[in-house]
């Protein structure tokens, strides 16, 4: 995967949304940058999915973490994504990462999220999502989370709408506020692994063809 490189004089990474570059920077809004598009913490260069892990993440990082943020910025520029398969195996490996780190709730959450990612990635057949045993693994360490989930989810699989709307949202957010405010020597260690996860992911399975969005529009990128 071709990376731009992070120019220099972009503000230091900060929480939040910014009007301008005065006022400071979230990871995506660099992202924002790199691509060449209008400002903005949701830029179109980045799948949503993977561009709301990575807006988490900053946030829940503290400000001397959050540094260590800054070299993957590139990493997200153009990822894209390649349909349902690619969305499951994504928060799918964002939640195997995260859940036996995060408070009960959140794992129940995530258990559950599993389970759905599962279930899809059998109806998707062979090779569409990748890291099922991964997943099988993570339920199997989490029995108690497992047996609550089971006794509160509707039986058979959810529609694609339903995931995309609802638990795919959850399974990212439940893993990065989980390990914020879960019990982890180093949170803003495990944030970033779980970014990292993230991001190597959703690169594994994005076709070259999205991939040279960032050649194409790093070669007209104008600053705002």
């Amino acid at each position: 995967m071709a990376k731009n490189v992070v120019p220099d004089g972009l503000p230091v990474l900060a929480r939040g949304k910014h009007r301008t570059p005065r006022s400071g920077a979230c990871f995506m809004e660099m992202a924002s940058v790199l691509a060449g598009e209008k400002w903005s913490d949701q830029p179109q260069c980045t799948h949503p999915l993977l561009a709301g892990l990575a807006r988490l993440v900053n946030d829940s990082t503290s400000d001397h973490g959050r540094r260590g943020l800054v070299e993957h910025i590139p990493s997200v520029v153009g990822v894209q994504g390649d349909g349902l398969g690619w969305e499951v195996s994504l928060v799918a490996a964002v939640a195997v990462e995260a859940i036996l780190d995060v408070p009960e709730e959140r794992q129940r959450a995530l258990a559950s999220g599993l389970i759905r990612c599962e279930e899809l990635a059998v109806e998707l057949g062979p090779d569409q999502v990748h890291g099922v045993d991964a997943m099988r693994q993570a339920l199997a360490d989490v029995p108690m989370a497992v047996a609550w989930s089971r006794t509160f989810l509707t039986p058979g699989p959810i529609t694609s709408a339903q995931f995309r709307r609802n638990t795919a949202p959850t399974m990212i957010r439940c893993s990065v506020l989980g390990i914020a405010t879960g019990a982890s020597a180093d949170p803003d260690a495990r944030l970033r692994d779980l970014l990292v996860t993230g991001i190597e992911t959703a690169t594994r399975r994005t076709p070259e063809v999205e991939l040279s969005y960032s050649r194409s529009s790093s070669a007209s990128s104008t600053r705002p």
